[in-house]
This record gives C-alpha cells, sequence and structure tokens, in this order.
C-alpha cells in the first residue's frame, strides 16, 4: 500500500487543498512535526565534533521523522474510520494519532534546543526552524486531539496529555526564538 508521501510533494498539497477527508489537519500537522525533525537531524549531523551525542540526537531526529511521517497516513485512516463507523472507539483512534503527533512535537522541539545551544551556529536557524515548525505540529494536532476528545466524550486525560505537549513545544520554540541561549 502506497503512502501519501510516496508522491511529489505538490501532489500531497494538490490532495490536501482537495475536496476529499484526508489528508487534513492532522496529515498537515504530521507532516510539519516531519519536517521540523529533518531539520534538527541536519543542524545535528553538521554538530558532530562541536555538540557530545550529536549523532545519537541526529539519530533520534530522524527516528521521529519517520513516525510523524508514518502518521500521516494513519491519521487518514483514523479519520476514515469516524466517517465510517461513527463509534466513540474510532473516535478514540482518531485522537490518539493526533496525540501523538502533539508528543513528537515537544520531542523536537526540545532537540532543537540542544541543537541551538551547544550545535554549530551556522546551522542555528535550521534549528529555531525546526522548533518552530515542532511548536507548530503540537499546538495544531492537540486541537484535534481536544476537538475528538469533545465529540467522542473521550477522557480528559487525552486533552491533557496533549496541552502539555503543546506547552512544552511552545516553550522550547520560545527559548530558540528569543535567543535564550548561551553565547560563545
Amino acid at each position: 500500500m502506497s503512502s501519501s508521501l510516496d508522491q511529489p510533494v505538490r501532489g500531497f498539497l494538490d490532495d490536501l487543498a482537495a475536496r476529499t477527508a484526508a489528508p487534513g489537519g492532522g496529515g498537515a500537522a504530521a507532516v510539519t512535526g516531519a519536517l521540523a525533525a529533518g531539520l534538527v537531524a541536519m543542524a545535528a549531523r553538521f554538530s558532530v565534533g562541536r555538540l557530545p551525542g550529536a549523532g545519537d540526537l541526529a539519530e533520534a531526529a530522524d527516528e521521529l521523522r519517520r513516525r510523524a511521517a508514518d502518521l500521516v497516513d494513519l491519521d487518514a485512516r483514523a479519520y476514515q474510520a469516524v466517517l465510517e463507523l461513527r463509534t466513540r472507539e474510532a473516535v478514540h483512534g482518531a485522537a490518539v494519532v493526533p496525540l501523538e503527533i502533539a508528543e513528537i512535537g515537544a520531542r523536537v522541539a526540545a532537540m532543537a534546543v540542544l541543537v541551538a545551544e551547544g550545535g554549530n551556529q551556522n546551522l542555528r536557524g535550521d534549528a529555531v526552524t525546526g522548533a518552530v515548525l515542532a511548536a507548530a505540529s503540537a499546538r495544531s494536532a492537540a486541537a484535534l486531539v481536544d476537538i475528538n476528545v469533545s465529540l467522542g466524550k473521550l477522557e480528559p486525560e487525552l486533552s491533557r496529555r496533549a496541552a502539555q505537549a503543546v506547552a512544552d513545544a511552545g516553550d522550547a520554540a520560545e527559548r530558540v526564538m528569543t535567543g535564550d541561549l548561551p553565547t560563545e
């Protein structure tokens, strides 16, 4: 089975804009998180020799990038299940996918801070962009969690976890945006 991401970017963007149920907000949030993780991985790779553990950080960011990319299709399937089944279980499935996207966003944003703080300063802009995109991914995914929690009358803990991911990602992005980092 092919993925939405197996096509050129322009094709994915066309699908996103089409009058179809998916990809939608969850897929866009997942792609944004994957882009953020990719930037962090790249900046970390350029920081090997300068930032202890940069190689491990790059590998961890790559794993999050791959997982976020997988969530594009998982989100589409979860939303399709809601449309077809209209059950509480289907809505729960449509809430946990964006929750994972939000939590990935928080982890990527935290990694971006590490790279921006101690990494190659020529790539600081990429780390900052990664943090900002990760925070946007977390925030948009958390909004979807909240919608599904309300729709399915699901456990509020899902929204609480999503809100924590948003707060963590936002704090990290703010930290790198304001330059609240040690200088050389």
